[in-house]
């Protein structure tokens, strides 16, 4: 009885001390050479795969200069960054057991999450919309009545939709994809009649799909959310590091040269042009950095 207490007791201090080395990321950074940022594999020019476990994309190059400011700091002639796909289902989780350090992917900053985890200034301020097929003649989400909606599992743009007056009154069906890039071959296929998300997602979707010009963004912003950085809880030096390497490529117009490199300027693997010029919400956001949820956007 009494070893099986003392292995008990063993146990509990292995997994306190677990917990405590999560909790100092820069330290966890500094001992094991390495960091694991979590990425998207079809979060439009945000975060995406090239395949081969290489990704790239505007948060994914923020991140990678963030990570080189930290292997700075540290005084680490090496850092060996590791790359792990997330999903809208998973990113919270692996973020908080210490899976994934810095999730560089295209998180909504909002107040349910931050009782989870940290999210570092917003860099990026999302529009929601709908993507449609250019001769589905819908115009407008109250045309949606009957019809069938895709948006991805785990993501809340489904719920802007509901909410949105114009919605009123209008029934559709529900379908869910995967991830960005099912939800889009739903749309794509024919199974959905839109597809509701992010409104870079769905420009990135349509550059890259067979024939962009058989889609288009159609309708009502449904709503503007803040777009961070994602990282554990109750770290504060973790968090004032990466906020201090994003707010540094803020004020010295870097920002606004990566956005421009990703979204205005033929990508890879194909060369397509997104072309979603920044908005003035994400300008402000560079200009008074902040890392306020998407309720205090709502309340505007």
């Amino acid at each position: 009885m009494n070893q099986l207490l003392l292995g008990a007791t063993v146990l509990a201090a292995g997994l306190a001390l677990s917990v405590g080395a999560h909790a100092d990321t820069l330290a966890k950074i500094k001992d094991s050479g390495a960091v694991t940022m979590g990425v998207r594999e079809s979060s439009g020019a945000l975060s995406y795969t090239l395949g081969d476990g290489k990704y790239a994309g505007f948060h994914v190059e923020v991140c990678q200069r963030v990570l080189a400011d930290i292997q700075k700091s540290l005084g680490m002639s090496k850092l060996d960054i590791k790359y792990q796909a997330v999903t809208s289902q998973n990113r919270i989780p692996l973020v908080q057991n210490g899976t994934v350090d810095i999730e560089c992917g295209s998180t909504t900053n909002n107040a349910t999450r931050q009782k989870d985890v940290s999210f570092a200034v917003t860099t990026y301020v999302e529009e929601v919309r709908m993507a449609v097929k250019a001769n589905s003649g819908i115009t407008s989400i109250n045309q949606l009545n009957g019809r069938k909606v895709a948006t991805t599992t785990g993501t809340t743009s489904v719920q802007h939709l509901r909410r949105h007056e114009r919605a009123q009154n209008v029934n559709f069906e529900e379908v869910f994809g995967k991830d960005h890039a099912d939800s889009f071959l739903l749309l794509e296929s024919g199974r959905a009649d839109a597809f509701v998300m992010d409104g870079q997602i769905l420009a990135g979707n349509i550059a890259r799909s067979k024939n962009p010009a058989d889609f288009r963004i159609a309708g009502e912003v449904l709503s503007v959310e803040p777009i961070a950085i994602m990282i554990r809880k109750d770290d504060p030096k973790f968090k004032k590091a990466v906020d201090d390497s994003i707010i540094a490529m803020m004020r010295s117009g870097e920002i606004a040269r990566i956005y421009d490199k990703w979204f205005m300027q033929p990508i890879p693997p194909t060369n397509t042009r997104v072309g979603l010029a920044v908005s003035e919400a994400t300008k402000a956001a560079w200009a008074s950095p902040n890392d306020r949820p998407l309720e205090d956007y709502l309340r505007k």
